[in-house]
């Protein structure tokens, strides 16, 4: 009986270290993916701006704001971490008063330079609680999701923004499946 008892607090203390390392690795995921950024930020023909490209990086969170005049000449410029925190800041506030781009949903495509920040950047800027809160509110999620077209955002989320309305699957082999099941006439394997 006294193994038993010993097994038992064994298996107690185990579980609650699986449980630690569990609750500690959560919370090293969040803070890697609250990392700071490197983004490429486009300006649109509308004036709006699109994140294109999205980096995680061990520097400062840095952007190179990319705009085209009348004539078609590119021009690039490169914003700080501190000038995207002013930027985010501001916005921030404004967000806080109701008078952001992010309050509201819909409009055209893009928002403006500091809704962009905001929208891709909070926690790795303003802090995790920022970042946190800000994603919790839905209006808020999806300016974020709709402002960001880079390939990094796609894959971080587990998916793409195209809407192609169809349900057939990749199966494990390579070949589509639509969810009907195939039978075999042949062999014990099917085919």
């Amino acid at each position: 009986m006294k193994h038993i008892n010993s097994l038992a607090g064994g298996i107690a203390i185990g579980s609650a270290g699986i449980v630690l390392m569990s609750v500690l690795g959560g919370c090293s995921q969040e803070e890697k993916k609250e990392q700071n950024k490197f983004l490429v930020i486009e300006q649109l023909t509308n004036g709006k701006y699109v994140v294109v490209e999205e980096m995680p990086t061990d520097g400062p969170s840095r952007a190179i704001i990319r705009s085209k005049d009348a004539n078609g000449t590119v021009t690039e410029r490169i914003m700080s971490q501190d000038e995207m925190k002013n930027v985010a800041s501001q916005e921030y506030n404004k967000y806080q008063n109701g008078g952001s781009e992010l309050n509201h949903e819909g409009g055209s495509e893009g928002m403006g330079l500091g809704g962009t920040i905001l929208a891709v950047a909070a926690g790795s800027l303003l802090g995790h609680m920022v970042g946190n809160a800000l994603m919790n509110n839905s209006n808020f999620a999806n300016k974020a999701n709709s402002v960001n077209r880079s390939a990094y955002s796609r894959s971080a989320t587990g998916g793409t923004t195209s809407s192609s309305g169809s349900s057939a699957k990749k199966s494990f082999f390579g070949g589509s499946s639509s969810g009907s099941s195939k039978t075999s006439s042949g062999g014990m394997f099917g085919g």
